[in-house]
């Protein structure tokens, strides 16, 4: 069985001479080896460009899956900075000290 693309089934001698007499008084007997020889060079670079996107295709399905990036945690880990609060950050240098503070003064006597 022989198969053929669709368009040329019906293409044969006849048809096929009239279109080489019609590409030979386009262009002349001159030209006719320069375009030869530049169709032979595209479909060389073609075949070349199918062969390597075929080959590339071929690796990656060869190759191992890479795995899935690593989520995020739900809480922030540890070591971090967190986030602003509403109440006033007070570094350490200017806490004061519980002992010398001085006691808070007695309650009303009752009376």
């Amino acid at each position: 069985m022989i198969l053929s693309a669709g368009f040329i089934e019906g293409i044969g001698g006849p048809e096929l001479m009239m279109i080489m007499f019609v590409v030979l008084l386009l262009f002349g007997a001159n030209k006719l080896p320069e375009l030869a020889k530049g169709l032979g060079k595209s479909v060389r670079e073609f075949k070349k460009a199918a062969s390597g996107v075929e080959e590339e295709v071929r690796r990656a399905m060869q190759e191992p899956e890479e795995p899935q990036p690593k989520k995020f945690p739900a809480y922030p880990p540890v070591g971090t900075i967190k986030q602003a609060s509403a109440e006033p950050v007070v570094p350490p240098e200017s806490t004061p000290d519980p002992a010398k503070q001085t006691p808070p003064p007695p309650p009303p006597a009752a009376g």
